[in-house]
Protein backbone atom coordinates (compact mmCIF):
# COMPACT_ATOMS: atom_id res chain seq x y z
CA UNK A 1 0.00 0.00 0.00
CA UNK A 2 1.82 2.90 -1.13
CA UNK A 3 1.82 6.27 1.36
CA UNK A 4 -0.68 8.56 -0.70
CA UNK A 5 -3.06 5.38 -0.82
CA UNK A 6 -3.19 5.10 3.01
CA UNK A 7 -3.14 8.56 3.66
CA UNK A 8 -6.16 9.32 1.31
CA UNK A 9 -8.34 6.12 2.46
CA UNK A 10 -7.75 7.60 6.26
CA UNK A 11 -8.55 10.64 5.15
CA UNK A 12 -11.82 9.20 3.25
CA UNK A 13 -12.89 8.02 6.55
CA UNK A 14 -12.34 11.26 8.37
CA UNK A 15 -14.36 12.38 5.84
CA UNK A 16 -17.43 10.03 6.82
CA UNK A 17 -16.69 10.65 10.49
CA UNK A 18 -17.60 14.84 10.00
CA UNK A 19 -20.61 13.97 7.46
CA UNK A 20 -22.42 11.95 9.89
CA UNK A 21 -21.97 14.43 12.53
CA UNK A 22 -22.65 17.25 10.07
CA UNK A 23 -25.93 14.98 8.38
CA UNK A 24 -26.78 14.48 12.61
CA UNK A 25 -26.74 18.24 13.16
CA UNK A 26 -28.94 19.41 9.63
CA UNK A 27 -31.29 16.59 10.99
CA UNK A 28 -31.36 18.64 14.28
CA UNK A 29 -31.47 22.10 12.95
CA UNK A 30 -34.35 21.61 10.34
CA UNK A 31 -31.91 22.97 7.90
CA UNK A 32 -28.45 22.06 6.14
CA UNK A 33 -25.10 22.76 7.86
CA UNK A 34 -23.10 26.23 5.85
CA UNK A 35 -20.33 26.97 5.21
CA UNK A 36 -17.89 29.76 3.88
CA UNK A 37 -14.55 29.77 2.76
CA UNK A 38 -12.66 33.45 2.57
CA UNK A 39 -9.59 33.68 0.33
CA UNK A 40 -6.53 35.85 0.53
CA UNK A 41 -3.64 35.50 -1.45
CA UNK A 42 -2.08 34.16 -4.77
CA UNK A 43 -3.65 31.64 -7.57
CA UNK A 44 -1.97 28.81 -5.19
CA UNK A 45 -4.26 29.73 -2.05
CA UNK A 46 -6.97 29.86 -4.48
CA UNK A 47 -6.18 26.18 -5.57
CA UNK A 48 -5.74 25.52 -1.73
CA UNK A 49 -9.33 26.66 -0.94
CA UNK A 50 -10.83 24.79 -3.97
CA UNK A 51 -9.66 21.59 -2.18
CA UNK A 52 -10.79 23.44 1.24
CA UNK A 53 -14.22 23.43 -0.24
CA UNK A 54 -14.78 20.12 -1.96
CA UNK A 55 -13.18 18.73 1.67
CA UNK A 56 -16.17 20.59 3.15
CA UNK A 57 -19.16 19.81 0.44
CA UNK A 58 -17.99 15.85 0.51
CA UNK A 59 -18.97 16.05 4.83
CA UNK A 60 -22.30 17.54 3.34
CA UNK A 61 -21.68 21.37 4.26
CA UNK A 62 -23.51 23.61 1.75
CA UNK A 63 -21.98 26.77 0.38
CA UNK A 64 -23.94 30.07 2.31
CA UNK A 65 -22.50 33.34 0.64
CA UNK A 66 -22.66 35.47 3.71
CA UNK A 67 -19.58 34.69 5.90
CA UNK A 68 -21.36 35.79 8.92
CA UNK A 69 -24.67 33.40 8.67
CA UNK A 70 -22.44 30.73 7.69
CA UNK A 71 -21.68 27.88 10.39
CA UNK A 72 -18.37 27.32 9.20
CA UNK A 73 -16.04 29.99 8.06
CA UNK A 74 -12.88 29.31 7.20
CA UNK A 75 -9.63 32.06 6.44
CA UNK A 76 -7.33 30.45 3.90
CA UNK A 77 -4.82 33.06 4.47
CA UNK A 78 -1.86 35.18 2.65
CA UNK A 79 0.87 36.83 4.16
CA UNK A 80 3.08 38.21 1.65
CA UNK A 81 2.76 42.08 2.82
CA UNK A 82 1.07 43.74 5.45
CA UNK A 83 -2.37 44.44 4.07
CA UNK A 84 -2.63 40.73 4.15
CA UNK A 85 -2.34 40.50 7.64
CA UNK A 86 -4.60 43.17 8.59
CA UNK A 87 -7.83 42.20 5.93
CA UNK A 88 -7.61 39.00 7.73
CA UNK A 89 -7.96 40.25 11.40
CA UNK A 90 -10.70 42.60 10.02
CA UNK A 91 -12.61 40.00 8.95
CA UNK A 92 -12.07 38.08 12.56
CA UNK A 93 -12.76 41.02 14.44
CA UNK A 94 -16.36 41.81 12.41
CA UNK A 95 -17.22 37.80 13.99
CA UNK A 96 -16.46 38.59 17.61
CA UNK A 97 -20.04 39.43 18.48
CA UNK A 98 -21.48 37.24 16.59
CA UNK A 99 -19.90 34.85 17.42
CA UNK A 100 -20.65 35.48 21.09
CA UNK A 101 -24.37 35.07 19.66
CA UNK A 102 -23.41 31.86 18.20
CA UNK A 103 -21.33 29.70 19.88
CA UNK A 104 -22.36 26.75 17.83
CA UNK A 105 -20.33 28.86 14.48
CA UNK A 106 -16.87 27.45 14.28
CA UNK A 107 -13.85 29.77 12.87
CA UNK A 108 -11.03 28.15 10.90
CA UNK A 109 -8.26 29.95 9.93
CA UNK A 110 -5.23 28.65 7.57
CA UNK A 111 -2.88 28.88 5.09
CA UNK A 112 0.40 31.21 5.06
CA UNK A 113 0.11 33.27 7.38
CA UNK A 114 -0.29 30.95 10.74
CA UNK A 115 3.11 29.20 9.29
CA UNK A 116 4.94 32.17 10.29
CA UNK A 117 5.17 32.11 14.51
CA UNK A 118 4.31 35.40 16.01
CA UNK A 119 1.23 35.51 13.59
CA UNK A 120 0.32 31.99 14.95
CA UNK A 121 0.66 33.72 18.41
CA UNK A 122 -1.66 36.61 17.69
CA UNK A 123 -4.54 34.32 16.39
CA UNK A 124 -4.27 32.36 19.05
CA UNK A 125 -4.10 34.85 22.11
CA UNK A 126 -5.78 37.75 20.45
CA UNK A 127 -8.56 36.16 18.92
CA UNK A 128 -9.19 33.26 20.98
CA UNK A 129 -12.46 32.50 20.17
CA UNK A 130 -11.01 31.24 16.93
CA UNK A 131 -11.77 27.18 16.68
CA UNK A 132 -9.32 25.69 14.14
CA UNK A 133 -5.82 26.37 13.11
CA UNK A 134 -3.76 24.85 10.52
CA UNK A 135 -1.24 25.64 7.85
CA UNK A 136 0.05 25.17 4.60
CA UNK A 137 2.27 21.70 4.82
CA UNK A 138 -1.24 19.53 6.14
CA UNK A 139 -3.74 21.14 4.20
CA UNK A 140 -4.58 17.40 3.35
CA UNK A 141 -5.24 16.60 6.71
CA UNK A 142 -8.37 18.91 6.80
CA UNK A 143 -10.67 16.59 7.19
CA UNK A 144 -9.08 14.81 10.09
CA UNK A 145 -9.08 18.28 11.84
CA UNK A 146 -12.49 18.82 11.15
CA UNK A 147 -13.45 16.08 13.12
CA UNK A 148 -11.66 16.85 15.40
CA UNK A 149 -13.14 20.56 16.11
CA UNK A 150 -16.59 18.55 15.77
CA UNK A 151 -16.12 16.29 18.29
CA UNK A 152 -14.16 19.45 20.73
CA UNK A 153 -16.64 22.29 19.66
CA UNK A 154 -18.65 22.06 23.01
CA UNK A 155 -15.25 22.03 25.40
CA UNK A 156 -15.26 24.72 27.56
CA UNK A 157 -12.04 27.07 28.05
CA UNK A 158 -8.91 27.09 26.04
CA UNK A 159 -9.52 23.46 24.82
CA UNK A 160 -11.75 24.40 22.67
CA UNK A 161 -9.25 25.58 19.77
CA UNK A 162 -7.48 23.15 17.62
CA UNK A 163 -3.99 24.14 16.35
CA UNK A 164 -1.62 21.90 14.43
CA UNK A 165 1.25 23.94 12.48
CA UNK A 166 3.71 22.31 11.17
CA UNK A 167 7.18 23.53 10.33
CA UNK A 168 7.38 21.67 6.65
CA UNK A 169 7.18 18.71 4.99
CA UNK A 170 7.92 16.55 1.92
CA UNK A 171 4.82 14.69 1.48
CA UNK A 172 2.49 15.50 -1.79
CA UNK A 173 -0.85 14.08 -0.80
CA UNK A 174 -2.98 13.86 -4.45
CA UNK A 175 -6.82 12.97 -5.02
CA UNK A 176 -7.80 15.74 -2.57
CA UNK A 177 -11.58 16.22 -3.00
CA UNK A 178 -11.84 19.65 -4.67
CA UNK A 179 -14.76 21.80 -5.71
CA UNK A 180 -13.82 23.87 -8.82
CA UNK A 181 -15.27 27.82 -8.83
CA UNK A 182 -15.19 27.07 -12.66
CA UNK A 183 -16.36 24.59 -14.64
CA UNK A 184 -14.18 25.34 -17.39
CA UNK A 185 -10.92 26.07 -16.52
CA UNK A 186 -8.91 24.99 -12.89
CA UNK A 187 -5.42 25.77 -11.83
CA UNK A 188 -2.86 22.61 -11.00
CA UNK A 189 -0.69 22.11 -8.74
CA UNK A 190 2.68 21.24 -10.49
CA UNK A 191 4.72 21.97 -7.44
CA UNK A 192 4.92 23.38 -4.09
CA UNK A 193 7.28 25.15 -1.63
CA UNK A 194 10.35 27.95 -2.97
CA UNK A 195 14.10 27.58 -2.88
CA UNK A 196 14.94 30.78 -3.89
CA UNK A 197 15.05 32.56 -0.52
CA UNK A 198 14.91 36.33 -1.88
CA UNK A 199 15.47 38.89 0.84
CA UNK A 200 11.98 39.98 0.97
CA UNK A 201 10.15 37.26 0.73
CA UNK A 202 8.32 35.22 3.27
CA UNK A 203 7.17 32.23 0.98
CA UNK A 204 10.05 29.69 1.61
CA UNK A 205 9.26 29.73 5.02
CA UNK A 206 5.64 29.55 5.19
CA UNK A 207 5.68 27.57 2.36
CA UNK A 208 8.50 25.12 2.68
CA UNK A 209 11.02 23.99 0.36
CA UNK A 210 10.51 22.66 -3.83
CA UNK A 211 8.69 19.74 -3.71
CA UNK A 212 7.73 18.48 -7.90
CA UNK A 213 4.68 16.26 -8.59
CA UNK A 214 5.05 13.14 -10.66
CA UNK A 215 4.72 14.33 -14.44
CA UNK A 216 2.23 11.24 -14.58
CA UNK A 217 0.22 12.50 -11.46
CA UNK A 218 -0.17 15.88 -13.02
CA UNK A 219 -0.97 14.42 -16.52
CA UNK A 220 -3.80 11.68 -14.75
CA UNK A 221 -4.94 14.91 -13.07
CA UNK A 222 -5.88 17.09 -16.38
CA UNK A 223 -6.86 14.29 -18.75
CA UNK A 224 -9.60 14.08 -16.03
CA UNK A 225 -10.18 17.70 -15.77
CA UNK A 226 -10.50 17.92 -19.72
CA UNK A 227 -12.54 14.51 -19.62
CA UNK A 228 -15.28 16.98 -17.21
CA UNK A 229 -15.16 20.08 -19.56
CA UNK A 230 -12.38 22.06 -18.95
CA UNK A 231 -10.50 23.81 -21.62
CA UNK A 232 -7.77 25.96 -20.01
CA UNK A 233 -5.68 24.66 -16.92
CA UNK A 234 -3.43 27.16 -15.83
CA UNK A 235 -0.14 25.19 -14.09
CA UNK A 236 0.89 26.32 -10.77
CA UNK A 237 4.28 26.76 -8.69
CA UNK A 238 6.34 29.49 -6.91
CA UNK A 239 8.38 28.59 -9.51
CA UNK A 240 7.60 26.71 -12.79
CA UNK A 241 10.88 27.09 -13.78
CA UNK A 242 12.42 24.50 -11.38
CA UNK A 243 9.80 21.98 -11.73
CA UNK A 244 11.25 18.58 -11.74
CA UNK A 245 14.57 19.30 -10.11
CA UNK A 246 14.49 16.38 -6.92
CA UNK A 247 12.13 13.96 -8.81
CA UNK A 248 13.70 10.20 -9.90
CA UNK A 249 12.36 11.09 -13.39
CA UNK A 250 14.34 13.46 -16.07
CA UNK A 251 12.15 16.09 -17.21
CA UNK A 252 11.98 20.03 -17.38
CA UNK A 253 8.99 22.27 -17.30
CA UNK A 254 9.32 22.77 -20.75
CA UNK A 255 8.91 18.61 -21.70
CA UNK A 256 5.81 18.80 -18.75
CA UNK A 257 4.12 21.45 -21.20
CA UNK A 258 4.39 19.35 -24.23
CA UNK A 259 3.18 16.43 -22.53
CA UNK A 260 0.30 18.76 -21.37
CA UNK A 261 -0.13 19.91 -25.12
CA UNK A 262 -1.18 16.32 -25.81
CA UNK A 263 -4.21 16.39 -23.73
CA UNK A 264 -7.33 16.15 -25.88
CA UNK A 265 -10.06 18.54 -24.65
CA UNK A 266 -7.60 21.31 -23.62
CA UNK A 267 -7.63 24.34 -25.57
CA UNK A 268 -5.48 26.58 -23.63
CA UNK A 269 -2.44 26.34 -21.01
CA UNK A 270 -0.90 28.76 -18.97
CA UNK A 271 1.52 28.69 -16.07
CA UNK A 272 2.47 31.22 -13.39
CA UNK A 273 4.96 31.73 -11.92
CA UNK A 274 7.99 32.25 -13.80
CA UNK A 275 11.55 32.91 -12.36
CA UNK A 276 13.75 35.03 -14.61
CA UNK A 277 16.77 33.36 -13.47
CA UNK A 278 16.25 30.26 -14.95
CA UNK A 279 14.16 30.65 -17.50
CA UNK A 280 15.48 28.28 -20.27
CA UNK A 281 15.59 29.02 -24.26
CA UNK A 282 13.99 25.63 -24.20
CA UNK A 283 10.63 26.73 -23.01
CA UNK A 284 10.80 29.96 -25.08
CA UNK A 285 10.78 27.48 -28.02
CA UNK A 286 8.35 25.45 -26.62
CA UNK A 287 5.89 28.38 -26.15
CA UNK A 288 6.92 30.02 -29.58
CA UNK A 289 5.81 26.83 -31.47
CA UNK A 290 2.83 25.81 -29.61
CA UNK A 291 -1.08 26.40 -30.72
CA UNK A 292 -2.48 25.90 -27.02
CA UNK A 293 0.27 27.90 -24.26
CA UNK A 294 -1.30 31.53 -23.71
CA UNK A 295 0.54 34.25 -25.25
CA UNK A 296 1.44 35.52 -21.88
CA UNK A 297 4.57 35.04 -19.37
CA UNK A 298 4.45 36.51 -16.01
CA UNK A 299 7.87 37.54 -15.15
CA UNK A 300 8.79 38.93 -11.92
CA UNK A 301 11.06 41.64 -12.49
CA UNK A 302 11.00 43.22 -8.52
CA UNK A 303 13.72 46.35 -9.69
CA UNK A 304 15.24 47.53 -12.36
CA UNK A 305 18.50 48.06 -10.20
CA UNK A 306 21.04 45.88 -10.01
CA UNK A 307 22.19 46.66 -6.54
CA UNK A 308 18.85 46.66 -5.68
CA UNK A 309 18.54 42.96 -7.15
CA UNK A 310 21.98 41.57 -5.86
CA UNK A 311 20.48 42.50 -2.73
CA UNK A 312 17.39 41.08 -3.11
CA UNK A 313 19.18 37.67 -3.71
CA UNK A 314 17.32 37.28 -7.30
CA UNK A 315 20.17 36.44 -9.24
CA UNK A 316 20.44 38.25 -12.51
CA UNK A 317 21.18 41.66 -13.53
CA UNK A 318 19.29 44.38 -15.47
CA UNK A 319 20.86 43.86 -18.20
CA UNK A 320 20.05 40.15 -18.01
CA UNK A 321 16.57 40.65 -17.28
CA UNK A 322 16.17 42.88 -20.55
CA UNK A 323 17.89 40.82 -22.73
CA UNK A 324 15.57 37.82 -21.99
CA UNK A 325 12.80 39.91 -21.73
CA UNK A 326 13.41 41.05 -25.45
CA UNK A 327 13.95 37.47 -26.27
CA UNK A 328 11.16 36.48 -25.36
CA UNK A 329 9.33 39.35 -27.76
CA UNK A 330 11.46 38.61 -30.48
CA UNK A 331 10.45 34.72 -30.66
CA UNK A 332 6.53 34.33 -29.18
CA UNK A 333 4.49 36.69 -31.40
CA UNK A 334 1.68 38.77 -29.58
CA UNK A 335 3.18 37.74 -26.09
CA UNK A 336 2.46 39.67 -23.41
CA UNK A 337 4.48 40.33 -20.56
CA UNK A 338 3.98 41.16 -17.46
CA UNK A 339 5.91 41.70 -13.78
CA UNK A 340 5.77 42.18 -10.48
CA UNK A 341 7.52 45.57 -8.80
CA UNK A 342 8.56 46.51 -5.54
CA UNK A 343 8.91 50.42 -4.55
CA UNK A 344 10.95 51.30 -1.10
CA UNK A 345 12.96 48.59 -0.50
CA UNK A 346 15.76 49.04 2.04
CA UNK A 347 18.12 51.41 0.54
CA UNK A 348 17.08 52.33 -2.30
CA UNK A 349 17.44 55.70 -4.50
CA UNK A 350 16.36 57.83 -6.77
CA UNK A 351 18.51 56.59 -9.30
CA UNK A 352 17.49 53.01 -8.74
CA UNK A 353 13.85 54.41 -9.60
CA UNK A 354 15.62 55.57 -12.38
CA UNK A 355 16.74 51.90 -13.43
CA UNK A 356 13.61 50.51 -13.10
CA UNK A 357 11.48 53.49 -14.90
CA UNK A 358 14.24 52.30 -17.67
CA UNK A 359 13.36 48.90 -17.83
CA UNK A 360 9.61 49.04 -17.78
CA UNK A 361 10.63 51.69 -21.15
CA UNK A 362 12.80 48.79 -22.52
CA UNK A 363 10.90 45.65 -22.05
CA UNK A 364 7.15 48.14 -22.50
CA UNK A 365 5.38 45.39 -20.09
CA UNK A 366 1.67 44.62 -20.65
CA UNK A 367 1.13 45.06 -17.11
CA UNK A 368 2.71 44.80 -13.82
CA UNK A 369 1.40 44.71 -9.80
CA UNK A 370 3.43 47.35 -8.12
CA UNK A 371 3.81 47.30 -4.72
CA UNK A 372 5.25 49.48 -1.90
CA UNK A 373 7.77 47.27 0.27
CA UNK A 374 6.12 45.38 2.99
CA UNK A 375 8.61 44.49 5.98
CA UNK A 376 8.51 40.79 6.74
CA UNK A 377 9.38 39.51 9.99
CA UNK A 378 12.29 36.54 9.69
CA UNK A 379 13.30 37.74 6.54
CA UNK A 380 16.52 39.02 5.81
CA UNK A 381 15.18 42.54 4.29
CA UNK A 382 13.56 42.96 7.31
CA UNK A 383 16.46 44.18 9.36
CA UNK A 384 18.45 45.65 6.59
CA UNK A 385 20.03 49.39 7.55
CA UNK A 386 18.08 52.48 4.98
CA UNK A 387 14.33 51.90 5.56
CA UNK A 388 13.01 53.90 2.78
CA UNK A 389 10.39 56.47 5.03
CA UNK A 390 6.63 55.68 3.96
CA UNK A 391 6.10 59.23 2.20
CA UNK A 392 9.40 58.47 0.40
CA UNK A 393 7.98 55.18 -0.91
CA UNK A 394 4.41 56.43 -1.97
CA UNK A 395 6.05 59.34 -4.30
CA UNK A 396 8.19 56.97 -5.79
CA UNK A 397 5.39 54.63 -6.23
CA UNK A 398 3.69 56.98 -7.84
CA UNK A 399 5.68 57.32 -10.24
CA UNK A 400 6.64 54.12 -11.13
CA UNK A 401 2.67 53.55 -11.18
CA UNK A 402 2.27 56.26 -13.98
CA UNK A 403 5.01 54.62 -16.38
CA UNK A 404 3.28 51.30 -15.52
CA UNK A 405 -0.03 52.64 -16.44
CA UNK A 406 1.05 54.57 -19.54
CA UNK A 407 3.01 51.41 -21.19
CA UNK A 408 0.22 49.10 -20.41
CA UNK A 409 -2.16 51.77 -22.39
CA UNK A 410 -0.28 51.76 -25.24
CA UNK A 411 0.86 47.93 -25.22
CA UNK A 412 -3.07 47.12 -25.11
CA UNK A 413 -3.99 49.95 -27.78
CA UNK A 414 -2.27 47.77 -30.09
CA UNK A 415 -4.81 45.17 -30.31
CA UNK A 416 -7.54 47.56 -31.25
CA UNK A 417 -9.78 46.66 -34.26
CA UNK A 418 -8.32 43.58 -34.19
CA UNK A 419 -10.56 39.57 -34.14
CA UNK A 420 -9.14 37.63 -31.27
CA UNK A 421 -10.22 34.37 -29.89
CA UNK A 422 -11.78 34.95 -25.99
CA UNK A 423 -12.39 32.55 -23.65
CA UNK A 424 -15.93 33.50 -21.92
CA UNK A 425 -15.92 33.51 -18.32
CA UNK A 426 -18.76 34.83 -16.79
CA UNK A 427 -21.80 37.65 -16.98
CA UNK A 428 -20.80 41.03 -16.97
CA UNK A 429 -20.99 42.27 -13.00
CA UNK A 430 -22.60 45.74 -14.33
CA UNK A 431 -24.06 45.19 -17.29
CA UNK A 432 -26.25 41.64 -17.29
CA UNK A 433 -26.13 42.24 -21.24
CA UNK A 434 -22.53 41.57 -21.41
CA UNK A 435 -20.26 38.91 -20.75
CA UNK A 436 -16.82 39.21 -19.75
CA UNK A 437 -13.74 36.56 -21.11
CA UNK A 438 -10.12 36.91 -21.54
CA UNK A 439 -7.80 36.63 -24.65
CA UNK A 440 -4.61 34.41 -24.41
CA UNK A 441 -2.77 37.49 -23.14
CA UNK A 442 -4.67 37.42 -20.49
CA UNK A 443 -6.54 41.01 -20.58
CA UNK A 444 -9.66 41.09 -20.57
CA UNK A 445 -12.94 41.71 -22.73
CA UNK A 446 -16.54 42.90 -22.28
CA UNK A 447 -18.59 42.37 -25.13
CA UNK A 448 -22.44 41.74 -25.64
CA UNK A 449 -23.66 37.76 -24.66
CA UNK A 450 -25.65 35.57 -22.93
CA UNK A 451 -24.68 32.82 -20.54
CA UNK A 452 -24.90 30.10 -23.24
CA UNK A 453 -21.42 31.21 -24.16
CA UNK A 454 -20.09 31.14 -20.65
CA UNK A 455 -16.95 28.61 -20.92
CA UNK A 456 -16.86 28.63 -24.83
CA UNK A 457 -13.93 30.35 -26.61
CA UNK A 458 -15.21 33.01 -29.74
CA UNK A 459 -13.61 35.33 -31.55
CA UNK A 460 -14.22 38.83 -30.77
CA UNK A 461 -13.67 42.05 -32.39
CA UNK A 462 -11.68 44.50 -30.28
CA UNK A 463 -13.75 47.61 -31.13
CA UNK A 464 -12.72 50.10 -28.36
CA UNK A 465 -9.52 49.63 -26.06
CA UNK A 466 -10.35 51.04 -22.24
CA UNK A 467 -6.45 51.13 -21.10
CA UNK A 468 -6.58 47.98 -19.48
CA UNK A 469 -9.59 46.14 -20.82
CA UNK A 470 -11.65 45.64 -24.55
CA UNK A 471 -15.09 46.47 -25.08
CA UNK A 472 -15.63 43.73 -28.00
CA UNK A 473 -18.52 42.53 -30.40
Amino acid sequence: MTDNYKEITEQDDYIEQAGRIVRDRSIEAGRDMTYHVTTFGCQMNARDSEKLTGILEACGYVYEEEESLADFVIYNTCTIRDNADQKLYGHLGSLVNIKKRRSDMIIAVCGCLPQEKSAFEKIKNSYSFVDLIFGTHNLFDFPRLLVKVLTRENTKGKGHLVSEIWDGTDRIVEDIPVKRNYSFKSGVNIMFGCNNFCSYCIVPYVRGRERSRESADIISEIRSLAADGVVEVMLLGQNVNSYGKGLDENISFAQLLKQVEKIEGIKRIRFMTSHPKDLSDELIDVMASSEKICKHIHLPLQSGSTKLLRSMNRQYTKEQYIELALKIREKITDIAITTDLIIGYPGESEDDIEDTLDVIEKVRFDGAFTFIYSKRSGTPAASMPDQIPEEVAKKRFARVLDKVQQMSCEMAAKNEGRVLDVLVEDINRQDPGLVTGRLSNNLTVHFPGDPSLIGRIVPVKLTECKGFYYIGE
